[in-house]
């Protein structure tokens, strides 16, 4: 993630309105209570909500936001005057259409040929070893014109009629559980509630507001916008707010509707008046008319889509519309659930934030909430049909936002997708395989012209939803060709996780092959040793262009190896399979062990141990990749242990979650939650969005990723159980982890020792699962209705013979 760009960016203040009392829907799992709502303006939390006892006034520190995927609004909570930031996620600048600086919009190639600029490079790295990015980036780098940034959609104000006399009993939270917002309050004997939720099944975001004294409920709603020359129209209670772009012509509608119990509506020119009602309903829906179509990226005009939603979701009675959003999102929510053993305490959750210390036991309860959050976020930011979730997930409130929301490659967009699997959320990934499958086409462009391969197709460091597959100029960030491959790491791991051959044959694999053709022409011999390198390299975000870096050389290792194993196992391509097989035994696999016993981020010995940057991008291998690790090459794990120690576990919050990632895998649980505690401290803003700074989501998403490698970890063939716990986690269950090889986990846990266990293959075969307590104590393995399980005990590995769909136990012996 780059920390400065080609653009001033600034973090703009947007706000919102919200609210809700709760829910009853969904399915618990075993051993497991549902979130208990909200019950007014008194009662404890539900243990999966966040809560506050005043407003928000800044939206990145303390708006709470709600999303369907496509669309997504972040309230405030205001009590005599309420916005509602709105965010639809194709509702971006750039790309065709724009003409930045007079330039037409070139998908980030080169304007004009360079012929021989990267066998300049080629050739000064082969002389040199080191050169300086600055002299790199003027060879091969260029302005992104029209690159572009994510939108805001806008802001829904409400301004309430009689704004007189005390309030008490505020609450504004938001049940993650439920994925609804609410806010209460009682102001002159009455108490007024407001209830928030982006509902996916409708694809609307709705507001509910409520009062218990009859006709108490008066205000008036308009929209705001920054974009130019947009309209906005109103009839028989609907607004309509529509315009395009000035900088590229995006159409763009949202449409909201106002639907009152009681009282009247009124249309003003650009405004809606409710006076007297007892309860209202507000719906919003908006599109836009991108399509991930190269080159043109356009569709249909949005308003018949955008009318279809909106007339649809208005002829259903609020509660409908509620239940139906209720059962869509814990449909997802409620597959796993987690207990630390430690109830949240009834203080605000900006003050449990405040409070934390990551070293007394009731810290557990914020870790928990904050494991929950990233899954929540990630429900809400990534849905099918929509593109995946961006470095915001789908909540902005800036024309020019930090990064300009964007797409960054060189972590930020997959570690976003981290915890989809293991957290048993699937489905969410759906997004990123299809815009990953977009980025083909304009990338075999940027391969012929930039990379002069004729086959394949490549994307750098950062792209966007205009097909962004070149380059720009901004020296220690432009260059990471590997970001192709990278991605192709999360199609391999949906097959393993699912067994998916369908998936694997009709989207995996096509992805796999034309990657792996890329680097196929694009490696080069190194006249040091005759190893294949990727050159040039560049290890982000520092140092100096070389030959054979280690990320980039462990990148196409994975990459390589998930293709040999994809066409083994579709028994395709026999020929292309042999070819790739002999380039991988010629690659060097970039993982050297240095003179201070590091793993070396270059193929040359340059780590400097006093080195702390963010990015620690040469142990890419062992997390999230599979090439290093404790139990099969343990000499390696030792120097990227020794390299993470010299690094430090300090770092903005996207770093800080790998790296808890990182001690995970080395299956170090007290370091683990030292750097988890350090981004609870130093990155975590009060409504706990994670702060690079500024607010990033990424660092949410890999979090929960590092707190589920800390109880559960699947590689070759073996399910470890509690293979990092950390001793701040004394007690505890989990639920509904998923493991490769298609197997659901629970277990329970004291002491730090696992009390049981619990399994659901989704095919019958022999499962291997392991922990140090089997091979010290007696276990007996359970199916259902009591049947005796064949198993094996093999140091201390279990191996169970698992019938489909079967739930079995795992318990000490009598």
């Amino acid at each position: 993630m780059i920390m400065f760009g080609r653009k001033a960016h600034s973090v703009v203040l947007a706000v919102v309105v919200a609210g809700l009392l709760a829910a009853t829907s969904g399915t618990a799992l075993p051993g497991r209570a549902l979130g208990a709502p909200p019950s007014g303006v008194t009662g404890a939390p539900s243990a999966h909500t966040l809560w506050y006892d005043k407003p928000a006034t800044d939206w990145e520190r303390e708006s709470l936001p709600v999303g369907n995927g496509p669309l997504g609004a972040s309230f405030f909570g205001g009590v005599d005057k309420e916005r509602l930031a709105l965010n639809e996620k194709t509702l971006w600048t750039g790309g065709p259409g724009s003409h930045e600086g007079g330039h037409a919009y070139g998908f980030g190639n080169w304007e004009q040929p360079r012929p021989g600029a990267l066998d300049e490079v080629r050739r000064r790295i082969a002389t040199d070893t080191k050169v300086p990015s600055s002299w790199v980036g003027q060879k091969l780098g260029q302005y992104e014109w029209g690159f572009g940034a994510y939108q805001p959609f806008g802001d829904l104000g409400l301004d309430f009629a009689d704004a007189s006399g005390d309030v008490s009993g505020y609450r504004r939270s938001l049940d993650l559980q439920q994925g609804v917002g609410s806010v209460v309050y009682q102001r002159n004997g009455t108490t007024f509630r407001r209830e928030y939720l982006a509902s996916h099944p409708a694809d609307v975001v709705a507001v509910r507001l409520t009062a218990d004294t009859a006709g108490a409920i008066s205000f008036t709603t308009s929209f705001t916008s920054p974009h130019a020359g947009r309209s906005v129209s109103t009839s028989g209670g609907r607004m309509t707010i529509r315009g395009s772009l000035p900088d590229n012509g995006l159409v763009y509608e949202g449409q909201v509707q106002v639907v009152a119990d009681g009282g009247t509506v009124l249309d003003g020119k650009e405004t809606l008046t409710v006076q007297g009602a007892t309860a209202v309903t507000l719906l919003f829906s908006a599109a836009t008319n991108y399509a991930d179509t190269y080159p043109a990226y356009r569709g249909a005009d949005p308003h018949h889509k955008v009318s279809t939603k909106i007339n649809a979701a208005a002829a259903l009675p609020y509660r409908v519309l509620r239940s139906r959003h209720v059962a869509d999102h814990t449909g997802l929510f409620n597959r796993m659930s987690l207990d630390l053993g430690q109830p949240l305490p009834a203080v605000p959750t900006d003050q449990l934030v405040a409070g934390y210390t990551g070293s007394r036991p009731q810290d557990t309860s914020l870790e928990q909430l904050f494991f929950e959050y990233g899954r929540y976020l990630l429900i809400a930011s990534s849905r099918a049909g929509s593109l995946p979730a961006n470095l915001q997930g789908v909540w902005n409130t800036s024309t020019a936002p930090p990064w300009d929301a964007d797409y960054h490659v060189n972590i930020n967009l997959q570690m976003n997708y981290w915890p989809a699997e293991v957290t048993n959320l699937t489905e969410t990934t759906a997004p990123l395989y299809a815009y990953a499958d977009s980025l083909r086409a304009p990338g075999r462009v940027s391969a012929r012209q930039i990379f002069g391969v004729d086959k394949g197709w490549v994307v750098s460091n950062q792209t966007n939803p205009w097909g962004f597959t070149g380059v720009h100029d901004y020296a220690d960030s432009f260059w990471f060709p590997e970001g192709g491959g990278w991605l192709g790491q999360s199609f391999m791991e949906h097959y393993r996780f699912t067994g998916d051959k369908t998936f694997l044959r009709k989207t995996a694999y096509p992805y796999l092959k034309e990657t792996a053709e890329f680097w196929l022409d694009f490696l080069v011999p190194d006249p040091r040793d005759g190893k294949l390198v990727v050159t040039p390299s560049f290890s982000p975000e520092q140092g100096s262009f070389s030959a054979g870096a280690s990320i980039s050389q462990q990148i196409v290792w994975d990459l390589l190896s998930n293709t040999i194993e994809a066409s083994r196992d579709l028994g395709v391509d026999t020929d292309f399979r042999k070819e790739l097989t002999t380039t991988l035994n010629r690659l060097d696999p970039g993982t050297r062990v240095g003179s201070w016993g590091q793993l070396q981020e270059w193929k040359e010995d340059w780590d400097d141990p006093t080195n702390q940057h963010r990015h620690v991008s040469h142990l890419f291998g062992l997390f999230p990749g599979r090439q290093i690790s404790r139990d099969d090459t343990p000499a390696l794990a030792k120097a990227a242990e020794v390299s993470l120690r010299a690094r430090g576990n300090g770092g903005t919050g996207w770093s800080t979650a790998w790296k808890t990632n990182f001690w995970a895998r080395l299956g170090n649980g007290d370091e683990a939650h030292s750097t988890l505690a350090g981004q609870l401290n130093e990155s975590t803003l009060p409504n706990l969005w994670d702060s690079h700074p500024p607010f990033q989501i990424d660092g949410n998403f890999g979090a929960t990723s590092g707190m589920a490698e800390m109880l559960l970890q699947s590689g070759e063939g073996v399910v470890d159980l509690l293979p990092a716990l950390p001793t701040a986690w004394d007690k505890g269950r989990v639920d509904g982890l998923r493991a490769r090889g298609g197997l659901t986990v629970g277990m329970d846990w004291k002491t730090g020792h696992l009390g049981e266990a619990r399994l659901r293959a989704d095919r019958t075969g022999t499962v291997r699962v392991r922990n140090a307590e089997f091979a010290t104590t007696p276990m007996r393995v359970v199916g259902e209705q009591g049947r005796a399980v064949a198993s094996t005990l093999r140091g201390d590995v279990l191996e169970i013979e698992a019938r489909a769909h079967e739930s079995i136990r795992i318990l000490p012996k009598a």
